[in-house]
């Protein structure tokens, strides 16, 4: 992305909308929130991913002559407002849940104050980031879980939708859990471990697939693992990489980690016979690693069928969440300010989950203080200030009659969102990728087993304070005569 102007990589609306807003001489500070609605794969969670790649989009938006020269040959824009983009530079705030973090629908993740048409710009590019990068970390949580403490590879560059989504993808994926990258590319921008064996190609190309392996262990001593399954994994791959372990064993050249992964056919019966043979032969500290087309529901399958695998690498089902390709994040509007005050925006909809949450917001979340799990989200307008000395009474926004009362000091808060922009400058300091993949770990850890499953699992709530509901029923009722 540093090397790639992002500024055009919008919706063409969101510039005639900006158009719009300079010809009326509306340019007022506005709050928009992006949030989503349902979380991904039918889960109890989402991780938030991207905001690194948000913070260099907005520290590098500039029109480019080039850009300009564009936007005129469409004949659309007039000169004044292109004399303004030519000097456009964001000016506003930008507050954000921080990477690796758990969240839950309708909850900011990200907030941008700032003017209409710096707020509405950056939108589309916005969505495009976070959305996608959520998306695989979230998948990658999934994966990890039902490897079960099990190393997890990301593999899937090969069948991403092209080199951003893979290369990004892997950086998400690794924050949601994998151990590292089969990705080069992204190995270096992130500072990631490279991983990755050797394909079938490899054993293809020798006479035998037993001078194929004594070739790669002599090439890589130190860490040998071999792929067993280009001919007959029972009767020829693994017989052959013992053979190798042997020879290997006799001339005291034993690496120092070594193993086998397999790749294709029943990987449950296949590890079984594979750990009975590696074991008979010796070779307990050999490592059996697994791919082929996976995911957590195959990954949790295989283990409930005792399969002796140790490291798994997933691909297509990581890199593509296959099964839900689309975070579904939305960034909507939610209040303007007047003077020194901001006022409330709504959004209507016959579908309840599409009515948005009005005013200048925050996250409060909500632990129990014996076992450090989250209890719920609330969502407060910024001037409310909760303290946990104090009762707190929770009830869910839908349904009002479910209510969760907790007493003074039962209870402990954190504020989500923190501030990452202030009057256009970056006031945050993204940390390394792998030192969010083990913040992103802790704060899995927050979740009750029930939210974790991946099969009809818990939802934790995502609660209204009082003020902030009072607010929405006001606004909802303002607007019941425009029917």
């Amino acid at each position: 992305m540093s090397r790639q102007n992002l500024t055009l990589l919008t919706d063409f609306y969101e510039l005639t909308m900006m158009q719009g807003y300079f010809n009326n001489n509306m340019n007022e500070t506005v709050v928009f929130d992006a949030f989503y609605r349902d979380n991904p794969c039918d889960g109890g969670y989402a991780i938030c991913a991207g905001l690194e790649q948000v913070i260099e989009y907005v520290k590098d938006l500039r029109f480019t002559d080039d850009d300009i020269d564009y936007l005129r040959s469409l004949k659309i824009f007039q000169e004044d407002f292109l004399a303004y983009l030519r000097d456009f530079k964001f000016t506003g705030d930008i507050y954000a849940v921080p990477e690796g973090t758990v969240v839950f629908p309708m909850e900011p993740l990200l907030k941008v104050v700032a003017p209409i048409m710096e707020a509405q710009l950056i939108e589309t590019t916005i969505l495009n980031i976070v959305n996608h990068q959520s998306l695989i970390a979230t998948k990658a949580s999934r994966v990890a879980y039902a490897a079960n403490g099990d190393p997890v590879m990301e593999f899937g560059l090969r069948r991403a939708q092209g080199p951003d989504a893979g290369t990004l993808g892997a950086r998400a994926a690794v924050i949601g859990g994998c151990i590292g990258t089969s990705n080069v590319l992204s190995a270096k921008l992130y500072d990631l471990p490279a991983l990755g064996t050797h394909a079938h190609s490899w054993i293809m190309t020798f006479g035998d697939e037993l001078t194929a392996f004594r070739k790669y262990a002599e090439l890589y001593p130190l860490n040998t693992t071999l792929l067993v399954d280009t001919y007959d994994t029972l009767r020829s791959g693994i017989p052959n990489a013992i053979t190798v372990f042997k020879e290997l064993q006799a001339n005291n050249k034993m690496p120092e980690k070594y193993g086998i992964r397999l790749d294709s056919g029943d990987l449950a019966y296949l590890s079984k016979k594979a750990r009975k043979m590696l074991d008979e032969a010796g070779f307990e500290e050999a490592t059996i690693t697994a791919s082929s087309d996976l995911d957590e529901y195959i990954i949790e399958a295989l283990k409930l069928q005792g399969a002796r695998v140790d490291s798994w690498g997933v691909g297509t089902k990581l890199i593509t969440s296959k099964d839900c390709p689309s975070f579904g994040g939305v960034y909507k509007l939610a209040a303007i300010k007047k003077g020194d005050q901001f006022i409330p925006r709504i959004k209507l909809s016959d579908n309840q989950w599409k009515i948005t949450n009005p005013g200048n917001k925050k996250i409060y979340r909500v632990y129990d203080k014996d076992s450090g799990k989250i209890k719920a989200d609330l969502i407060t307008l910024e001037e409310e200030q909760l303290s946990s000395d104090k009762p707190l009474l929770l009830f869910d926004p839908i349904a009002t009659w479910k209510k969760t009362y907790l007493k003074p000091n039962s209870y402990t808060l954190r504020e989500l969102l923190v501030p990452i922009f202030k009057d256009g400058e970056c006031v945050y300091t993204s940390p390394s990728v792998m030192d969010i993949r083990d913040y992103c770990s802790k704060e899995q850890d927050t979740l009750w087993d029930e939210s974790r499953r991946l099969v009809n699992p818990h939802n934790v709530y995502v609660d209204l304070s009082n003020k902030l509901f009072d607010l929405k029923a006001k606004l909802l009722n303002d607007n019941s005569d425009t029917k």
